[in-house]
């Protein structure tokens, strides 16, 4: 498994070179280091390519911080942005600096929206349905029930809120149940910690779910420590390498996977035209949602086939 990108790559230039005269600057803000965001950086660079007037840039916060996320933001406003879509580390603390933002460039959200602001559009998974399809496979997995526990990054966002209560719609009626939903704010170490003192502490879970890309692999790691895959049923988000190898050995379940490539890709081609005046792409409902699909042992190889296509990895 690749480490995740450390804090202190701030940017990733995808262009490549000096920014020509007139281009306009388009940035892709994300919530945090995570390898996640890889895909997302091959469909900027697809999108770069379609795009010769504009320089799209990927920023990476310092840390995974609302307040660092609001700093890194005015920057980029600062220095000439013309648009900026961004995955809000906590969008409910941060609509007076999305409005602010939105109203001084174009601004799109993906990964987790932020309806209530000046943001034109989401560009994104349904996180509803990724948590009913995490939720189905929880219950397919134990037909006779069970204890589960959820682990994310930043419950604040509605990525978060939304999956887990997407899960509870899906598990409603069945003999399984969604026990409780453990943070880590986007920090590897403390995520795996969560993991142990679940296995230590509370016995009677048997199933696992992780709700962020990150997150899964942690818990295979700390279960598979702990000598008990096989014994306690993972289901996970997302394509991390460990997910999807756990998936093959059928040591997780399945994994839902979104498509932040296409988040990235479609969504800057469509921030372009409507700073060009173009709205006709423009959803009604401010809602272009990107499906997301299950994958399990069946289905895993073709699947890493082709992401390994997109990004070359």
């Amino acid at each position: 498994m690749r480490s995740a990108i450390t804090a202190g790559l701030a940017t990733l230039l995808l262009c490549g070179g000096a920014q020509a005269a007139g281009t306009k600057p388009l940035y892709f803000v994300v919530n945090g280091a995570s390898d996640f965001w890889k895909s997302a950086e091959a469909g900027l660079k697809k999108a770069q390519a379609e795009l010769p007037n504009y320089k799209l840039q990927i920023k990476y916060p310092e840390q995974s911080s609302a307040a660092i996320q609001n700093r890194l933001m005015d920057d980029l406003v600062a220095s000439g942005a013309a648009g900026i879509m961004v995955s809000a580390v906590d969008p409910k603390t941060q609509t007076d600096e999305l409005d602010k933002i939105g109203g001084a460039v174009t601004l799109f959200t993906t990964d987790s929206d932020a309806p209530k602001t000046k943001r034109v559009a989401y560009v994104g998974s349904s996180n509803i349905d990724a948590g009913k399809q995490a939720g189905s496979l929880m219950t397919k997995a134990l037909p006779n029930g069970g204890k589960c526990m959820g682990f994310v990054g930043l419950p604040g966002a509605d990525n978060a809120r939304e999956r887990a209560d997407g899960i509870r719609d899906a598990i409603k009626g069945s003999k399984v149940e969604l026990v409780d939903v453990r943070a880590d704010d986007i920090d590897m170490a403390r995520a795996k910690r969560n993991v142990e003192d679940t296995l230590t502490a509370r016995p009677d879970i048997n199933c696992m779910v992780g709700i962020y890309s990150y997150n899964t692999p942690q818990i295979y790691q700390a279960v598979k420590e702990a000598g008990k895959l096989g014994q306690i049923t993972i289901v996970g988000f997302d394509e991390d390498p460990v997910t999807l190898g756990g998936v093959k050995e059928g040591t997780i379940v399945g994994t839902v996977v979104q498509q932040p490539y296409e988040w990235a890709y479609q969504g800057m081609k469509l921030m372009a035209k409507a700073i060009e005046g173009d709205k006709s792409g423009l959803p009604a409902n401010g809602l272009m949602i990107i499906p997301t699909k299950i994958i399990e042992k069946g289905n895993v190889d073709a699947f890493a086939a082709e992401l390994k296509q997109r990004t070359g990895k």
